[in-house]
């Protein structure tokens, strides 16, 4: 029997658990191979535009899956839909650890992000329907432990077994968990939320898939191949804008869309989305520019460099339930504009660091901004969807997970490029105030594209920064959803 989607009565605790520890394994996933590329292309004997793929093709699977999730939460049971997803990942996983040639590994790679991509909607979504709207801050602030932490760990994690082990032990160790995770969701996972048999759309999907696939593939591969690139960049930039603004005008000319964008017309599920947006951007920039500095510019070992983001993950990670409680007594605007204000100091420091700069001001500086970072996404994500009604749950949490992903790539892009093409023109400059003797000296060269791509980070840093003064502008417009039962009852009431 099914039990309504409106608030259980008493949280399901051990269905949640078993959707924690499989959301855990997939997350932590996301990020866990990143480090170990270089080492990769050396095994395969491949060039490093075609390892690339195993992180692009990723993020692209799961990109145009996400906005699918929607449907898929609505039509299946979450039983089932968890242990679909876990086989998929799992068999995934199998074949990537297992993989004889690159061909395979990669494939083993895009089933991987085939069976993760639905796990985190799903999961938030049985973390709508388990708690009252007034008591989801700490809930969820529980889902950002996971959601936050796993990725945040996986690089540090992945820089020490690359470091003392094999590349496929990152495989091998996740196999067992996955397979875990499969067998507790058989034989303990029960059904919470109500499921209907809504249309699928396959004009809807096509669009989705060119549409935010396009732009993923093309901001994506803008950091490596350059603008100029026709075939890899602006085709499918092009293609992509036109997919999504057909895909977004369809949406609102269906009855059942597949994303229901109507979301957006709620105010502070609206303005906290764009506030998602924009810090998403932010965050991206310090995780793509904080090693480029940390490794290319200081020459520090990728180990070193993970452990130095490690106290940031953990502190993020503490954060995040603390901070999901003090939603619940304060509301978001507090919040979000202490941890963007933080954001923003931090960030800026960022941007003063030097050839000298020490080991532990570093981890000092980007712990503080994961401290920040910490208070914002969870409530103002968490404040936007009370305002929706819960059958507009699915569509909310898919709309914010598809904008963040699309904006990561897109800001990932735009930083590297605004570094590469600021350290370029130092580089040009230096250079024509050195003589031909300081050219030909080895240590000059090392010394002046040192001083170069420094330079580029810190212009990247100072970008960043004014990316974070517009969010936090934004959020000294953010009000407490009221979740008092008259409000509750008017909200689905105009929701249906």
């Amino acid at each position: 029997m099914q039990m309504q989607t409106e608030t259980l009565k008493k949280p399901p605790y051990l269905v949640i658990a078993i959707l924690f520890f499989g959301a855990f394994v997939s997350f932590l996933n996301n990020s866990l191979l990143n480090v170990a590329l270089p080492t990769i292309m050396i095994d395969f004997d491949i060039e490093y535009s075609a390892v690339q793929w195993l992180a692009t093709g990723y993020m692209l699977v799961s990109g145009v899956l996400i906005p699918v999730s929607a449907f898929l939460i609505t039509k299946f049971k979450n039983r089932t839909l968890f242990i679909a997803s876990m086989v998929i990942f799992t068999l995934g996983t199998a074949l990537a650890a297992f993989a004889p040639s690159f061909t395979f590994l990669l494939i083993g790679r895009m089933i991987q992000a085939a069976g993760s991509a639905v796990m985190g909607p799903l999961l938030m979504n049985v973390m709508l329907v388990s708690f009252p709207r007034e008591k989801r801050g700490a809930a969820m602030g529980i889902f950002g432990l996971v959601m936050i932490t796993a990725p945040a760990i996986g690089p540090t994690l992945s820089g020490y077994i690359v470091e003392y082990w094999d590349w496929r032990v990152l495989f091998e160790m996740i196999l067992p968990f996955a397979i875990a995770s499969v067998v507790l969701a058989v034989f303990k996972l029960e059904n919470l939320m109500e499921t209907r048999n809504p249309s699928l759309d396959v004009l809807s999907v096509i669009l989705s898939i060119a549409g935010f696939g396009g732009l993923l593939y093309g901001f994506s591969m803008a950091s490596s191949e350059g603008w100029d690139d026709v075939a890899h960049v602006l085709a499918p930039i092009i293609v992509g804008a036109i997919g999504l603004v057909w895909f977004i005008v369809r949406q609102f000319r269906l009855e059942e869309p597949l994303l229901d964008l109507r979301v957006y017309k709620y105010p502070m599920f609206a303005l906290g989305s764009i506030i998602s947006m924009v810090n998403a951007a932010a965050m991206f920039s310090g995780m793509i520019l904080t090693p480029a500095y940390v490794q290319s510019v200081r020459h520090i070992s990728p180990l070193d460099s993970g452990l130095m983001m490690l106290p940031g993950a953990i502190v993020m990670g503490l954060m995040s339930p603390i901070t999901g409680k003090l939603f619940d007594k304060f509301g978001p605007r507090v919040l979000a504009f202490t941890g963007l204000a933080i954001t923003a100091y931090s960030t800026y420091l960022l941007s003063n660091l030097d050839l000298q700069s020490t080991y532990m001001y570093i981890i000092v500086i980007y712990t503080l901004r994961m401290f920040g970072m910490s208070m914002v996404m969870m409530p103002i994500m968490t404040n936007g969807l009370n305002q929706l009604p819960t059958r507009l749950n699915p569509h909310g949490t898919a709309v914010n997970n598809t904008a963040q992903q699309v904006v990561g790539a897109i800001g990932t892009a735009l930083f590297v490029t605004i570094m590469n093409s600021e350290a370029t023109k130092e580089g040009a400059k230096l250079v024509a105030g050195m003589d031909p003797a300081q050219l030909a000296d080895p240590a000059a060269q090392s010394l002046l594209q040192q001083q170069s791509l420094l330079h580029g980070i810190q212009v990247s840093f100072v970008v960043a920064l004014v990316v974070t003064l517009v969010a936090l502008v934004l959020s000294l417009f953010l009000k407490r959803v009221n979740v008092s039962p008259e409000d509750v009852a008017r909200i689905e009431a105009e929701g249906k």
